[in-house]
């Protein structure tokens, strides 16, 4: 565990140890925030602001009804309109909005055409469907003509309880045509079927958790009452998300809450193709959402998030359904800001179930107001965004100017000192960079920089090191010898 974490490790629990119940507002009145150094939470000018919310109503084919999938490929959206069995598929073109189409039934070689309780749909860029069509335990593959390519079904498998109900929640596919499966009651991680359809094993199996108190009453009871206890086993994921290069987002909300600030919850993860989570996180505090959590108005607990999308410059967004609060992370795992809450005002939630984005708009599906609010980016948070793009592109100047620009909105955005600060630092300005860096209280990064400073200053200034060494070593030395010599001569 390096400095900064046990440094965070030592702030949160003694908070705890000093306020045992922390109480908060019952009604929050600031919309976007961010956290400091110390964790201490900062209102911010919003990044993101709500445009508009549509229904189902709006389309002529009645309200939606409890919606739990959402997906975007491009300008078309797909809604999972749950316990309507449908799915409803949107067009959107600027500010418009057109209903292209809505199915309940398909053609092919199966008994039963039609959906039941779809809960989440993938598309490919071929527009090809996959539905986890969980009323009928089955994952579909349909064509954009709604025709049948095959199915998915429980595997036949040792690891897998034949008499128990497959009921698969979540999806992604692959551009190999690979299909992972987010299966209801599952814990061994995602069931992965491969281009023909066939079952070929599991990623991401979760960490077993361990529970030291369990153990030491496992090791003390008698083989009759070891035999009726729970073994260890992993967590459930919640959701799953692709980005553009194919590594899966990965959420869960079964976790031990005091295991989120040291990192071993981990409520996000980014799973590569061996199953391994390769997520950042080097930002002040691991990817967790609220660092500190309290009870307001009955609402109690920390952040849970239930999806998560990834943008194509790598920043992500998880949505929270505690608060029904949207987190944004840059890829090295630094908090952008959080903004939203519970409520029935535009860009609040009530029950958020789907979290996508369709450029840097982001669009949240609520599953009890059945609708879909639609995000976009304010000038600042614009600025934010560009500022990130032009830096990973290798724009250090582009980037830093931005930078600046946001401080002129808030003054108290760290992220904007360290971020002018690694523009510095890329452009071998050290010096300059420190200063930055020192605002921010980046320790890493003020290190970094004061090392690579020092060893610029020294190899700039060696000829006059050594001539310094000459004049305060060697010069007595010599000075002092040719003394001794001069006094022998004179001697003899």
């Amino acid at each position: 565990m390096n400095r900064k974490r046990i440094r965070k490790v030592v702030i949160f629990f003694t908070v705890l140890l000093l306020f045992p119940t922390v109480t908060v507002q019952a009604e929050r009145t600031v919309y976007t925030y961010t956290y400091d150094y110390w964790g201490i939470e900062r209102e911010s000018p919003d990044a993101y602001q709500a445009v508009s919310t549509i229904t189902g109503e709006e389309f002529g084919i009645g309200d939606f009804k409890d919606p739990q999938g959402l997906f975007v490929r491009e300008n078309r959206i797909y809604v999972c309109d749950t316990a309507n069995n449908r799915i409803v598929i949107l067009e959107r073109n600027g500010n418009d909005i057109t209903l292209i189409d809505e199915f309940s039934e398909f053609t092919g070689d199966t008994s039963i055409n039609t959906l039941n309780e779809p809960h989440d749909i993938y598309t490919t860029e071929n527009g090809d469907m996959y539905i986890s069509d969980t009323g009928n335990q089955r994952v579909l593959h349909l064509n954009s003509q709604y025709e049948l390519i095959k199915t998915m079904v429980r595997p036949v498998d040792e690891t897998i309880d034949q008499a128990s109900d497959f009921l698969p929640m979540k999806l992604v596919a692959d551009r190999a045509g690979r299909v992972f499966v987010l299966v209801k009651n599952y814990n061994k991680g995602y069931l992965q079927y491969d281009n023909d359809g066939n079952f070929i094993g599991y990623i991401g199996a979760n960490e077993v958790k361990f529970n030291m108190v369990d153990y030491i009453w496992k090791m003390l009871s008698t083989k009759e009452q070891r035999a009726q206890m729970e073994q260890f086993v992993p967590t459930e994921y919640n959701n799953i998300a692709l980005d553009q290069d194919g590594f899966i987002y990965a959420t869960t909300s079964v976790f031990n809450e005091n295991e989120l600030i040291n990192d071993k919850a981990k409520p996000i993860r980014k799973l590569n193709s061996m199953g391994t989570d390769i997520l950042i996180k080097n930002g002040e505090y691991p990817p967790i959402g609220d660092i500190w959590w309290g009870n307001a108005a009955g609402v109690t607990g920390p952040s849970k998030f239930i999806d998560v999308t990834a943008l194509d410059n790598d920043t992500y967004y998880a949505i929270d359904k505690t608060r029904g609060r949207i987190f944004g992370y840059d890829y090295q795992g630094n908090l952008l800001y959080g903004f939203g809450s519970l409520g029935n005002k535009q860009g609040y939630f009530q029950f958020p179930t789907a979290l996508e984005h369709m450029g840097t708009d982001l669009l949240v599906l609520d599953s009890k107001n059945s609708g879909i609010t639609f995000f976009t980016l304010t000038q600042y948070g614009d600025l934010i965004n560009k500022a990130l793009d032009e830096y990973k592109r290798g724009n250090y100047d582009i980037s830093a100017q931005y930078w600046e620009k946001v401080l002129m909105q808030n003054g108290n955005y760290d992220l904007a000192y360290i971020g002018i600060g690694r523009s510095l630092l890329r452009k071998q300005r050290y010096k300059e960079a420190m200063e930055y860096f020192k605002i921010a209280l980046d320790d890493d990064n003020y290190s970094k920089a004061f090392r690579l400073y020092r060893k610029e200053w020294i190899e700039e200034n060696i000829a006059w090191i050594f001539a310094g060494f000459f004049l305060i070593i060697i010069a007595p030395l010599a000075i002092g010898k040719i003394k001794k010599i001069k006094k022998e001569v004179d001697e003899a």
